[in-house]
């Protein structure tokens, strides 16, 4: 992975690439518990000569390399930011000989006060040397085991983040053209009829398409991005007129909240052209937002035709878009939840509060 030019103004769109992961994730830390202990419990399981029964040297054995591990995640964590600005080779060696280190210092601190305190719970003094030895050649090998894996791990979700930022720029660069034809064809109807209308609907298009063609890659609120699908959802019913019927509530949602520019007007849209427009009577798109925890969550609902009378299914890669850019600016605290049933569709957002220091 290429190290971006320290003179290059950074894209706010793209993490800081990086072959180190975030230690301060849950889910780095539940993988390194795991593996740590499964290597304890292999260890202990194979044939030896100790006479202690099995249970007792496991929790034993459990908590030393446990307070070992989080000793090593916890000091990677912090050194992270300064870890990252290093070449890939580098860093990656400054990470493991950390790690060595920690674990020749921890083994020998344990071993000393194991001795001092006569637990006898580790080789006795004369074999610290070997028990030391031993714990490092251990870690030297689950150490570059992880590294490695995290690493492979690192390139597979850049990979990801790159293709959820491509289908993020595809989707800001256009405009379904069938919703900007019947848009102009419904302003143009009423500039005889109603011009005042008209100039709302002009201005109303033209916030749509700066957002949706300038925006470039720059984030926005979520006020920001509710106020746009209202206008959206304004043009719309000057075409639909009485068959359009919108409900908007806030509630207590936090409308300075960052989120991806153009996240809601898509979702809108098909609310409108797949649900309320093949409807003879229409119908009532709601859109609800509400605080939860530090973010919001953002529910979308619209009425769901007949069977007979459902357009061509063609809304799933809007969906799959939002969902990538989701999963893209929030990792796995953000969500897309899809609930289908007989007579309506409804789409929930879950946005939590940016952290720009992810990974």
């Amino acid at each position: 992975m290429s190290t971006p030019s320290p003179t290059a103004a950074p894209d706010p769109r793209v993490a800081p690439a990086t072959w180190l992961p975030d230690f301060c994730s849950p889910p780095v830390l539940f993988a390194v518990i795991v593996v740590v202990e499964l290597l304890v419990v292999a260890i202990l399981i194979a044939p030896s000569d100790e006479s202690q029964p099995l249970l007792p040297r496991l929790g034993t054995a459990t908590l030393f390399a446990q307070w070992l591990a989080l000793l090593c995640v916890v000091t990677l964590c912090q050194l992270r930011p300064w870890l990252a600005r290093l070449a890939p080779v580098r860093g990656e060696l400054v990470a493991y000989l950390i790690v060595l280190a920690l674990t020749a210092l921890g083994s020998t601190l344990v071993s000393m006060l194991d001795e001092v305190l006569a637990l006898h719970l580790a080789l006795p003094a004369e074999f610290r040397w070997r028990f030391v030895t031993r714990n490092i050649a251990l870690a030297a090998l689950i150490s570059a085991a992880l590294l490695r894996y995290f690493y492979v791990i690192e390139q597979w979700r850049a990979r990801v983040r790159a293709e959820a930022q491509a289908r993020g720029d595809a989707l800001q660069a256009r405009i379904r053209p069938h919703f900007l034809f019947n848009s102009m064809n419904t302003i143009a109807s009423l500039i005889r009829t109603d011009p005042r209308s008209a100039e709302h609907a002009v201005e109303d298009l033209s916030d749509l398409f700066r957002a949706a063609l300038g925006a470039e890659g720059k984030l926005s609120t979520l006020g920001e991005e509710i106020e746009l699908a209202r206008r959206y959802l304004a043009i719309e019913q000057l075409r639909l007129g009485e068959r359009l019927r919108v409900e908007v509530e806030l509630g207590d949602a936090p409308r300075d909240l960052a989120v991806p520019a153009l996240l809601l007007q898509p979702l809108v849209e098909n609310a409108v052209h797949h649900g309320v427009q093949p409807l003879a009577d229409g119908g009532t798109v709601t859109l609800h937002a509400r605080r939860s925890g530090s973010g919001a969550e953002v529910t979308i609902a619209n009425p769901r035709p007949p069977e007979g009378q459902r357009l061509p299914t063609r809304h799933g890669m809007a969906l799959a878009n939002t969902k990538s850019r989701i999963e893209y600016h929030f990792g796995w605290r953000g969500a897309l939840i899809v609930q289908q049933g007989a007579r309506d569709f409804s789409v929930t957002l879950r946005l939590p509060q940016e952290r720009r220091d992810r990974e």
